[in-house]
């Protein structure tokens, strides 16, 4: 078992790591969502149609500003941990969610990383 300064280190570790990670990508989501729209592929109807009717760059858009939302509760110290806890559990969900539905493929094979990241910050707090 990890002592209480290590575990304090390894939050403050995802924390930051998955902070920096929903950062990048939020901004440039919100920022240049057309550079994003080969990642909305291979999901069922119903999310395709959820798409289609609100416009893809401004799914990808909200997108965004949900990741800059869970960026800023992951490195913003002074916000609870449940918030934490529960963006941690938010972000497993995406992350598997996209696993199960896009497939895994050059690109998403990067996201069992995130799932064990959140995952294991949900647990540490």
């Amino acid at each position: 078992m990890m002592g209480d300064q290590s575990s304090k280190k390894a939050v403050w570790a995802l924390r930051l790591g998955l902070g920096a990670t929903y950062i990048y990508s939020g901004y440039d989501l919100f920022m240049h969502p057309g550079s994003w729209q080969w990642a909305v592929r291979g999901l069922p109807l119903f999310i395709q149609n959820i798409i289609g009717a609100i416009g893809i760059n401004t799914y990808l858009q909200i997108q965004g500003i949900a990741e800059l939302l869970f960026a800023a509760v992951l490195v913003f110290w002074f916000l609870p941990k449940k918030w934490v806890r529960f963006v941690s559990i938010l972000i497993v969900l995406e992350m598997a969610s996209i696993l199960v539905l896009v497939g895994i493929d050059p690109i998403t094979f990067r996201d069992f990383g995130l799932v064990g990241a959140a995952a294991a910050l949900f647990f540490l707090l």
